[in-house]
């Protein structure tokens, strides 16, 4: 496995078959190696989309958004927790920025012992999920944050050495929002050695801090002076907003090389420690600057994908005007004809983009987006994956014709 992840979907909506097909090639020929998933607290992800990554080399990281001023039912998590393992997975995020003000209820928020009180709600489900093969993640905390970031993981890792046993310590792995937040790749490098004048709640900038893509360097310092070790980090969230002089497809590349662990002139590489980094699959809703994707929401390609496939020698999408149509509709044939149910179904899509309608491979792979209708059993996966290695955006719809006229809707 390399270091090279993303965070799929912020939803739970995306696990169909379909969207499997349509992603797994994507993720292939970036060579990922993690997704971040979101979990549902009330069922597992389809095992056919997990299966479906675990085959293919991509491991799975389960994100379960739990409020932190509760203390959750283990009994309730035992089952999907023993489901999951037995699936395959192994790593699960559990609570979400606990740091933030936010993140708890009012009272909760304005009593004390907040951290400690946080830790009676992550620890038994932490231990639930390593006796049941899981390693638990320490969950993603806001830099800054209402309560300093810096702190409250301090204070965190203080109390696990006091309550945690030697086995959860030993497979404790951190998390850390490695969001650059404007600011350039080397801003923080080093970590409080290097730059002890930066101060808990300081205000943005007035000194380099941990605020940056080089967060990892700072909670291994943190990680090494109270537990006496470095522990495995991994790097969530890369991106954000981009710094003046350098464009988005730059910075993402540079990032790229760091996390392969290239030398990169005038950069310092990461930690060993880095277990991953995972940068953003998709735009989030409202497509802000801190919130940039390699995809666009509906699944199509941005510029920074071909740089990637460029330095990988995969193939990369040509350009539009190496295409003779802009989209087409591939349908298919059967001895008797074509079935009018499959025009009737497209009819609201065909009058809303206007796409070549088709009944051939061969005439598709001229397109530069392509949508077609109907399963394996008409149009083969590889058949397709070869469209895609021809540089075209290639699109699958299938089921019944509620579910086509849904995706098709969304398109």
């Amino acid at each position: 496995m390399n270091k090279i992840g993303f965070h799929y979907y912020p939803d739970t909506d995306h696990y169909r078959r379909s969207d499997l097909k349509h992603w797994l090639p994507e993720l292939e020929s970036l060579q990922v190696s993690w997704l971040g998933l979101e979990a549902p607290l009330n069922r597992a992800v389809p095992e056919h989309f997990l299966t479906g990554l675990l085959q293919a080399g991509i491991q799975p990281v389960l994100h379960f958004r739990l409020p932190p001023d509760t203390v959750p039912r283990v009994a309730d998590y035992e089952l999907l927790f023993e489901t999951y393992a037995r699936w395959g997975v192994k790593y699960l995020t559990l609570f979400e920025r606990p740091n933030l003000k936010s993140s708890w209820s009012v009272e909760s928020w304005t009593q004390s012992e907040l951290v400690e009180r946080f830790l009676d709600a992550y620890l038994p489900l932490a231990n639930t999920a390593l006796a049941k093969g899981l390693r638990p993640i320490f969950p993603t905390l806001q830099p800054g944050g209402d309560y300093w970031d810096t702190m409250f993981l301090r204070a965190s890792l203080v109390g696990l050495r006091r309550r945690a046993s030697d086995y959860l310590l030993d497979r404790l792995i951190l998390s850390a929002c490695a969001d650059s937040q404007g600011r350039g790749l080397n801003w923080g490098v080093g970590g409080p050695e290097r730059w002890p004048e930066a101060q808990p709640y300081q205000q943005a900038g007035v000194h380099q801090d941990h605020r940056g893509f080089r967060i990892a360097d700072w909670y291994l310092a943190l990680s090494e002076a109270i537990l006496g070790k470095k522990v495995p980090v991994m790097m969530v969230e890369l991106g954000g907003e981009v710094p003046d002089q350098i464009d988005f497809v730059q910075r993402e590349m540079a990032v790229l090389e760091l996390l392969e662990g290239e030398e990169l002139e005038g950069f310092e590489p990461l930690p060993e420690q880095v277990l991953c980094g995972m940068f953003r699959l998709v735009d989030d809703p409202g497509s802000s600057p801190t919130s940039l994707g390699w995809f666009h929401r509906d699944g199509n390609r941005k510029p920074v994908v071909d740089a990637a496939l460029e330095r990988s020698g995969e193939p990369v999408r040509k350009e539009l005007e190496d295409f003779r149509m802009k989209q087409y509709l591939l349908l298919p044939t059967y001895e008797w004809g074509v079935a009018d149910w499959h025009l009737e179904v497209t009819r609201s899509y065909i009058k809303r983009h206007r796409p070549t309608l088709g009944f051939s491979l061969q005439e598709a792979a001229r397109a530069e987006h392509i949508v077609v209708l109907g399963g394996e059993e008409h149009f083969s996966e590889e058949a397709l994956n070869e469209l895609r290695a021809k540089g075209s955006v290639v699109r699958r719809v299938e089921g019944d014709g509620t579910d086509i006229a849904a995706q098709l809707a969304a398109i």
